[in-house]
């Protein structure tokens, strides 16, 4: 189960044959997943457009921090010692369920890098190098290095995410990770390879919370995509049975929705055309 590195710390990849031994634990986890979650991926993503609005704001930032000028899904870092640096997001969530994803190389990592949420009010820098997103009560994140939850951080210890982590797992989180708030419920959560890793941090509801990070890393860049979002409303019938087909069919068998005995209508309002 994972890989053997020095000093008998055991690590975890989720792309690895020998992690199949906590398929139950994963199978677990499952069942903690908001309800729409599955719904909301097996939608196209979002417009460009959306994504531009929902991207890294330049005027919500550390100094140390510049939002790039020919893409504004990215952000660079300066090469700034003894300091940790962080970014809000342009939009701020108080109900639905919204997803994005992080894309943020290993290399680039350093020795703290923390994805999350926070209020308006959580600060963007910090003397030295922290965990700044979860380091006070305004601001939730997941520590990428340690495997670490943190919510003031600073009077609290960090909590081991995933929950089945032995402590001396070193958990392998690759380039892009899937970063999942139900304003409606109330809950953080975070998907890896496709697996959804289990509810985070619960009790968010009543807060506008934005998507942040905070890194240490100098000349890093990291990107963010904003996927889609639900209203919480209930969603129409016919939504729900695309949604059930779908999943039915598996992804690897969507090509084969064109070959089924249905009307053309029907078959494209199936393949989201």
């Amino acid at each position: 189960m994972g890989q053997k590195v020095p000093g008998g710390i055991k690590s975890i990849d989720m792309r690895d044959p020998a992690f199949s031994p906590l398929k139950l634990e994963l199978q677990a986890l499952n069942h903690t997943k908001p309800s729409r979650l599955d719904l909301l991926l097996d939608m196209p993503p979002s417009s460009p457009d959306v994504q531009a609005q929902h991207s890294w704001n330049d005027e919500d930032r550390s100094l140390n921090i510049f939002v790039k000028d020919d893409n504004k899904l990215v952000f660079h870092r300066h090469p700034v010692a003894q300091s940790t640096d962080a970014i809000r997001a342009h939009v701020g969530y108080t109900r639905g369920l919204h997803v994005w994803e992080i894309s943020w190389a290993m290399r680039q990592r350093g020795t703290h890098a923390v994805v999350g949420v926070a209020t308006g009010e959580a600060p963007l820098h910090s003397v030295g190098y922290t965990a700044l997103v979860g380091s006070n009560t305004e601001s939730w994140g997941w520590d990428l290095c340690r495997s670490k939850l943190y919510h003031d951080g600073k009077n609290r210890p960090g909590k081991t995410y995933p929950a089945f982590l032995e402590p001396d797992d070193t958990f392998i989180i690759p380039d892009s990770l899937l970063v999942v708030l139900d304003m409606d419920e109330g809950t953080l959560g975070y998907v890896v390879d496709g697996q959804y890793l289990g509810v985070a941090f619960r009790g968010l509801k009543g807060r506008k919370l934005y998507p942040v990070v905070s890194a240490v890393w100098g000349h890093c860049e990291i990107r963010i995509r904003y996927i889609n979002g639900l209203d919480p409303e209930p969603l129409p019938l016919m939504d729900l049975c695309r949604c059930s087909i779908r999943v039915a069919l598996g992804r690897d068998r969507l090509t084969e929705i064109q070959a089924l005995p249905l009307p053309a209508s029907l078959k494209n309002y199936l393949l989201y055309q």
